[in-house]
């Protein structure tokens, strides 16, 4: 892989689309309003993105819960969505295990808080654990 990022044009896309979100509506809004703006416009944008979609965590191949990823855009990268002060330790390990749990690799959090802020975080298949992963 080198230097490269994995997935970084389509990151690119998306957290360019957060902006162009956040200038347009600011903050204050609720979490429901910038998930339906940024899947306007990252369609806008020309990708696939699919939003609140189920993702099984599974333990010993059986299934033993589900959440629910704000965004998933071209089944490459989970977006999960806040509306806080900041970003906050227990939202990056949220993400965490959305990776953990999926197939899916990268993940972006995206705060539309007072200042908007991202987080990419990334978590290689090789790193999971094949027995509990979707």
């Amino acid at each position: 892989m080198g230097s490269e990022l994995l997935h970084a044009p389509l990151t690119e896309a998306i957290v360019g689309g957060f902006y162009d979100v956040y200038n347009e509506l600011g903050h204050g809004f609720l979490e429901s309003v910038y998930r339906r703006s940024l899947l306007i416009a990252l369609r806008d944008r020309g990708l696939r993105v699919e939003a609140e979609v189920e993702v099984a965590v599974r333990f010993r191949e059986r299934e033993v819960g589900s959440f629910r990823a704000d965004l998933v855009v071209e089944d490459a990268v989970v977006v999960e969505l806040k509306v806080a002060r900041a970003i906050d330790p227990v939202h990056e390990a949220q993400l965490l295990h959305y990776l953990k749990a999926s197939r899916l690799e990268v993940g972006l959090l995206l705060n539309f808080g007072e200042q908007p802020r991202f987080k990419r975080l990334v978590l290689a298949n090789t790193r999971k654990n094949p027995r509990s992963s979707a």
